[in-house]
């Protein structure tokens, strides 16, 4: 291999070495306060829930589904595992929904530690987190 394809090669394999050490890859789990019972939620009505569908837990409580900044690692994270949606495309979406006075995105928290403070606060809060985050005011929530 000569010039620029070994150039090209060195700086494809420094890439991909250095790409699971980005902090989006951490993995994102779905969070409620310890105040909440709700212990397992179906992937569609999670969706339902970060997408303005629904504002209601599955046994009819109110819930308040919460966000981190579009600019911090975990958001991409939980859009792609969970929503199975890019940032781009949950801009698009919002954008219609608030152009068609059909509704408004969650709240967005600056940080992970304001995420964990806002749902540890409102047993009604829903939220993501890195795993590495979660402190003993929150309960985990299984994404069937």
């Amino acid at each position: 291999m000569k010039g620029p394809a070994r150039i090209l090669l060195a700086a494809w394999l420094a890439l991909s070495a250095t790409v699971g050490a980005v902090p989006c890859r951490a993995e994102v789990v779905v969070v409620v306060s310890r105040e909440n019972p709700l212990s397992a939620l179906p992937r569609d009505h999670l969706e339902d829930l970060f997408l303005g569908r629904s504002d209601r837990f599955p046994d009819g409580e109110p819930a308040v589904p919460l966000d981190l900044s579009e600019r911090l690692p975990p958001y991409s994270a939980f859009y792609e595992r969970y929503l199975g949606r890019t940032p781009p495309q949950m801009r698009a979406h919002w954008s219609r929904l608030i152009f068609t006075g059909r509704g408004r995105p969650p709240r967005s928290l600056a940080s992970s530690r304001e995420m964990a403070d806002a749902v540890a606060a409102d047993p009604r809060a829903l939220g993501y987190l890195p795993a590495a985050e979660i402190d003993d005011r929150l309960r985990v929530v299984v994404i069937e």
